[in-house]
């Protein structure tokens, strides 16, 4: 059973919470974040991407950026760009994507529960990666974002949620991407004892996104720990930033593959080897989207095609073997194109659905790519029973849309 607790925010006063705001530090490189944050002093990149802040080039791992990201934060608070709330509260975080809305709760999760495999995961996470991720806890003292949790549904809360959103939200506005953003506060007993005791009724948490910070910010939570001779576990570092949505609400997207060469194949014997495997039709010049569990799209040459694997290619009683992520590797991208690692071999990228199927088209007619492969999504249920069993999903299987703002609410590990 899992344990959260409520804490004191750090928010932007509400006249400035839209240009405090900002993506999430993974989703863009230093270039975008200049331009972003561009005549923008406010601007939350400010702290999760100090590098712009120095000149056009800077390694954004020296020693001095980080300092920087410190220096930022601290000159935030001092300007009263970020505001501490009084009280130990919990929060709710809307989304709006495409006339749909998800409603969060943002808690404090702990890091007891992460360590003891209470809240699971689904991908691989890079070392060099967490350590980024754990010099900028470390330097600031601070969760500066969320992580993205899933929860299994509870009525319970759905209740308590659905009364508290008929009030005035704190925030309101929609971001640049045409996405919205809604916030308010819980900030009376009665509920905040209600949702601490409705999550001690939940056996696990489950990250949907953001593996490297939520590690990061675990580790960081751990080495204070470790750290402090008089340490009793209530300290505000045995806990960290996270956003939970409940698993029926939320939504995942394609996540697609192009791939540069066939592999000495030419169409034709491409297209014949994959029908050992594969239900093989033409669909032509039109679009196809994959529109089931193990069928795919292919274009190619100008052309697309349904691919549907044949019985006995997979197994459904497998959590992992089931997946299209899983089989396409096997049977196309490994058997036919010989790509074996998904995470090195340079012949392959990844696009995320956001950016729509004609986004593949453009990559293959371009010349740049030889072909795309469109995957029917991933479900909840798949990615929680790979969680539950253990399992870790292949490089880039999950594709998880509106990403959280980054700045609304920001977590201190001293208070």
């Amino acid at each position: 059973m899992v344990k959260i607790r409520a804490f004191k925010g750090w928010r932007p006063p509400r006249n400035l919470v839209e240009k405090v705001a900002s993506r999430p530090y993974d989703v863009l490189n230093s270039e975008e974040a200049r331009q972003e944050a561009a005549n923008n002093e406010y601007s939350l990149y400010r702290i999760i991407k100090p590098e712009i802040d120095f000149p056009p080039g800077t390694d954004e791992h020296e020693p001095k950026v980080y300092t920087k990201a410190k220096e930022n934060f601290d000159l935030f608070r001092k300007k009263g760009w970020l505001v501490q709330d009084n009280k130990a509260m919990y929060y709710i975080y809307a989304q709006t994507m495409n006339n749909r809305t998800q409603y969060g709760l943002v808690v404090c999760a702990s890091v007891e529960d992460y360590m003891n495999g209470l809240i699971k995961k689904h991908e691989l996470t890079r070392r060099d990666k967490e350590e980024d991720r754990m010099k900028h806890v470390r330097v600031n003292n601070a969760n500066i974002e969320p992580v993205f949790l899933a929860y299994p549904a509870q009525e319970a809360l759905d209740k308590l949620v659905a009364g508290h959103i008929r009030k005035e939200p704190v925030y309101r506005f929609t971001a640049p991407d045409g996405f919205g953003h809604q916030f308010w506060l819980i900030d009376d007993d009665e509920s905040i004892g209600t949702i601490t005791r409705c999550f001690e009724q939940i056996p696990a948490l489950y990250i949907a996104d953001g593996h490297h910070r939520t590690a990061a910010a675990a580790l960081v939570g751990n080495e204070k720990k470790e750290q402090n001779p008089h340490h009793n576990g209530q300290e505000e570092y045995n806990y960290f930033l996270a956003v939970c949505f409940p698993d029926n609400q939320l939504q995942i997207i394609d996540y697609n593959r192009v791939v540069k060469d066939l592999n000495g194949h030419d169409k034709q014997s491409f297209l014949a080897a994959l029908e050992e495997d594969f239900i093989v039709e033409s669909k032509g010049s039109q679009i196809y989207k994959p529109s089931r569990l193990h069928n795919f799209g292919l274009y190619i040459d100008r052309e697309w095609y349904s691919l549907t694997a044949k019985p006995g290619r997979y197994d459904d009683k497998d959590p992992l073997g089931v997946l299209d992520v899983n089989i396409s590797s096997r049977l196309i991208l490994d058997r036919i194109l010989g790509i074996k690692d998904l995470r090195s071999d340079k012949r392959i990228d990844f696009v995320g659905g956001i950016r729509g199927l004609k986004e593949l088209e453009r990559r293959v007619d371009s010349g740049e790519m030889a072909l795309a492969l469109a995957l029917y999504p991933v479900s909840m249920k798949q990615l929680i029973d790979i969680a539950d069993s253990g399992n870790i999903m292949p490089p880039k299987t999950t594709w998880f849309e509106p990403k959280l703002r980054s700045g609304l609410v920001i977590h201190t590990l001293d208070d």
